[in-house]
């Protein structure tokens, strides 16, 4: 409803409002009774002039009773652009009141993360991680919360709140069960659509959604006689209800124009009201507006204008006037009820005089302003506010708006915003920015660098959109040296992660063609070998292994293209099964004394996380844990730090799972793999993350013995064909296959890790301990087809044999001695336990233990692989040596 109120019985009333005011009340008591107490969310929900601010107006006011803290703020129909708009307002005012070093220790590790996008820190450098910003937002009001219980959050309008600080407010919603917060929205339905309103939905659903509606004949009646006098009949009453549809802003507004006309509230009046009632909204309002005068006009033109923070001087500014006219025009607007002075319910953290009577009021003023002269306007306001130091990013809202004139300075201001938005964590506000500056158009000379500027904005979020940006730009002039290969990397990036692999290649093999040998040329090509190292299907080239092996041959690791190319070598060979050593040796020449050389690190994006995964995969399948986990857990660190909280953390959480479980340490694996599957989750099903996450969790879970478990699992993140394009560690054919025997449907088993072996065939890929399914198929064939289970036993042997790792032979050796029955079946489980004793892999070396003890009938074996099974926590491996035990009577003693 309006702020300036027609009478003080309609002021000190919400009509028909008890049920929302009762749950806001029973809130608020919650929230102050405990300082433990869980947090909550309330939305209201209804079309504009349903009251929607009054009751925020109301829940101030029972908060503040009650002692609570109340921040608040608002969205802006015309303010959607300017990104964080709405958690600044909510948020700035308590981290000004602090001294800088007081803010910075409440916002501890978050503050240059969070800072910038709060505007009480200057940005770093480069393009800030969204996800993030986002994550560092949420701690930012988890911590101040705790400073400031009771706190109650009011944001009004958030159907016109900024995407970004959507985001935030979707991700703080789901954590309010961790909070002793109070959270109040009001929103329009459908106002708006795509990403916003699947935010805006995730919002709602952590609430209880609160649907206001229109007052009742009766309330109409009431709130008429009580603004009117008692005198108002039922006829006039009934006529107000009926030609105001029950809204209250418009009862409220109508009443007030009867009051203002001295309109006897009779029946013989009631056709009045209907002429009354159309000067309250749009044409009627403006026409209203216009006879205040032209000074009060542009003034009130002005202020839709600027949307938020309207002060009387910028106003005047903006319209051109000076300072006493725009005092006067100010005083007018106000007395009309188009202007008033802002409300405490929800003003933000501006320092504005003024702001419009209800949002009803400020679109039908903006929406008045005739177009050219309201793109004008909008020049005028960017460079009024970029006058005031403001900085482009500010400006930009209003450049947004500017018709397009091949106007070089506004190109290199939109140019200049946009990197101001990446470097606060806003690749959308980037984007809007750069794609304006294209219509402009820019110059020949720097068309081709916004092409490609945009698409380094929209990499993260929109890859098939970078595409299109980025070879446009390619296929132009003016991207040169460096920023071509730069934009020959990114777009390979965008076409993998669009599901292009072959492409991707393609791409970075025809920009390597175009450069003599030398720097530019090795790293491209170690670009293009890294891309086909990914890749699942068909090779690509298929003589890939040999050239990349003749390649890195010449390389002695003085540069990161050198290194690169020695890493990729050193995978190839992993995953093809060549000798172990030379893998490892591959490896270590590719590290500067030991560590990544300056340049290759986790969060350096040159070269990319996939690379150093792969060297740290290629130690931890030659049995160098130690190595592969010190690179594992260095990830974990650098992003931790970073505060990267999206797809990189998922990958370090479910890299380091993947060090426990070859390690044997298998509740530790599933705890940082279940922490990586939520982190996936959050970003987005389908991505090769999510298929890492779910493999290494599943394949832990059997080895735990935890075989339903597992299945659900798979069942829950659909882990099942088709599988990604790209390869994912361990295969997951292979781990299917064993979940599918686990379950006890062998058919579709062996169809699985017959397409594992298939799989592998076709990518060359012999390592029997990277792609497990040999073994696997063996034991399941024992019986049906005996002499094929020989066979593959014997070339798993042959395979692990060549490859030379303790792990890899003494697997083999189990997988044959299953095979064996007799002294041959005990000499063969003998022989795999002394090769897994001397293994890094604990929990192939208790199933080696326990699968001697059961078939040598050794009570001392058996304990000691039950020893080792429950250090490992393989409960099923426990189990199985237990009943070996109890079958053979013979005690357990200090086994349990």
């Amino acid at each position: 409803m309006t702020e300036v109120r027609p009478g003080p019985a309609a002021s000190d009333s919400l009509w028909e409002r008890d049920e929302e005011v009762t749950a806001i009340l029973r809130a608020v008591e919650a929230l102050c009774s405990d300082r433990a107490s869980h947090g909550e969310l309330l939305v209201l929900q209804g079309e504009a002039g349903l009251g929607k601010t009054t009751l925020l107006a109301r829940t101030r006011r029972i908060a503040e009773a009650r002692g609570c803290t109340v921040w608040s703020a608002r969205g802006g129909e015309v303010l959607r652009s300017v990104p964080f708009n709405v958690v600044r307002q909510l948020l700035q005012p308590a981290l000004l009141s602090l001294m800088p070093e007081e803010a910075r220790e409440y916002l501890g590790e978050w503050y240059g993360i969070a800072g910038p996008a709060l505007g009480i820190a200057e940005p770093g450098g480069g393009q800030a991680d969204p996800r993030s910003v986002c994550e560092g937002l949420v701690a930012a009001v988890s911590r101040l919360a705790g400073r400031d219980w009771p706190l109650v959050l009011m944001i009004d309008d958030v159907h016109w709140a900024d995407e970004e600080s959507l985001r935030w407010l979707a991700a703080f919603a789901g954590r309010l069960t961790e909070l002793s917060v109070l959270l109040v929205v009001t929103r329009r339905p459908g106002e708006v659509s795509g990403d916003s309103a699947q935010l805006l939905e995730a919002v709602a659903a952590a609430a209880g959604v609160r649907t206001l509606s229109c007052l009742s004949p009766e309330a109409t009646a009431a709130l008429t006689r009580s603004t009117l006098g008692a005198h108002a009949d039922g006829p006039f009453c009934r006529e107000v209800w009926a030609v105001t549809d029950g809204n209250p802003y418009d009862t409220v507004e109508l009443l007030a124009k009867v009051r203002d006309s001295e309109l006897d509230p009779v029946e013989a009046h009631a056709g009045e009201l209907r002429d009354l009632n159309r000067s309250a909204r749009g044409g009627g309002l403006v026409a209203r507006l216009e006879e205040l005068g032209i000074d009060a006009t542009r003034f009130a033109w002005a202020a839709a204008i600027l949307g938020t923070d309207i002060s009387v001087q910028l106003v005047a500014r903006l319209a051109t006037m000076n300072r006493d006219d725009a005092a006067r025009c100010a005083e007018l607007l106000r007395e009309a009820r188009i202007l008033t002075e802002p409300d405490p319910a929800t003003a933000g953290a501006g320092e504005g005089d003024l702001e419009f009577v209800h949002p009803l009021i400020a679109t039908a003023v903006y929406s008045s302003i005739p177009d050219a002269l309201r793109t004008a306007m909008h020049g005028i306001a960017a460079q009024v506010v970029t006058d005031s130091g403001l900085g482009a990013a500010a400006a930009s809202r209003h450049l947004l708006q500017v018709h397009p004139d091949d106007d070089e300075e506004l190109v290199d201001q939109l140019r200049q915003a946009a990197r101001e938005h990446l470097a606060v964590g806003a690749p959308e506000a980037a984007r809007r920015c750069l794609e304006r500056a294209l219509l402009e158009p820019p110059t020949p000379e720097v068309h081709a660098r916004v092409l490609y500027e945009l698409g380094c904005a929209t990499l993260l979020t929109a890859p098939a959109t970078t595409i299109d940006h980025l070879q446009l730009a390619l296929s132009m002039p003016g991207l040169d040296g460096t920023t071509r290969v730069d934009a020959v990397w990114r777009l390979s990036q965008a076409l993998l992660h669009n599901n292009q692999l072959e492409d991707a290649v393609r791409t970075v093999e025809a920009e390597a063609a175009r450069h003599p040998p030398g720097p530019v040329r090795l790293r491209l090509q170690a670009v293009q070998f890294m891309w086909e190292g990914l890749h699942t299907g068909e090779t690509i080239t298929p003589d890939r292994s040999e050239r990349l092996a003749e390649l890195a041959a010449g390389c002695t690791g003085r540069d990161n293209s050198e290194r690169a190319l020695l890493i990729l070598r050193g995978f190839d060979a992993m995953a093809r099964g060549e000798n172990a050593e030379e893998v490892a040796e591959l490896c270590d020449r590719a590290l500067v004394n030991g560590r990544l050389a300056p340049g290759l690190g986790w969060t350096d994006t040159e070269w990319g996380i996939e690379l150093l995964l792969m060297l740290a995969s290629a130690y931890a399948y030659s049995d160098r844990l130690d190595r592969a986990e010190a690179l594992y857990n260095e990830a974990l660190r650098a992003y931790e730090n970073a505060h990267w909280s999206g797809g990189h953390l998922a990958l370090a959480y479910a890299y380091v799972g993947l060090g426990h479980r070859r390690r044997g340490r298998l509740r530790e694996a599933e705890q940082a793999l279940r922490e990586s599957l939520a982190i996936a989750e959050r970003v987005g099903r389908g991505l090769p993350l999510y298929w890492t996450a779910t493999c290494n969790l599943v394949d832990t879970l059997l080895a735990r013995g935890h075989v339903e478990e597992a299945w659900e699992i798979a069942e829950r993140y659909g882990f099942a064909p088709p599988y990604p394009a790209t390869i994912v560690i361990p295969d997951p054919r292979s781990v299917r296959g064993r979940l599918l025997l686990a379950a006890g449907r062998t058919k579709e088993g062996v169809a699985e890790l017959e397409a594992a072996e298939q799989a592998a065939a076709v990518r060359g890929h012999h390592n029997p301990v990277m792609v497990p399914w040999a073994a696997d198929l063996a034991r399941a064939l024992a019986v049906e087809d005996p002499a094929r289970a020989a066979r593959l036993a014997s070339d798993v042997r042959r395979q692990a044999e060549r490859f030379g790792t303790d792990t890899a032979i003494g697997e083999a050796l189990r997988c044959a001695a299953a095979l064996e029955t007799g002294p041959r079946a005990v000499a063969l489980a003998a022989q795999a336990v002394t090769f897994l004793e001397a293994s890094p892999c604990q929990y192939e070396h208790a199933a080696a233990r326990v699968e001697h003890g059961i078939v040598a009938g050794s009570a001392a074996e058996l304990r000691r692989g039950l020893a080792l099974a429950r250090s490992c926590g393989a409960d099923g491996l426990a189990d199985r040596a237990r009943a070996a035990l109890e079958s053979n009577g013979i005690p357990l003693e200090d086994t349990d």
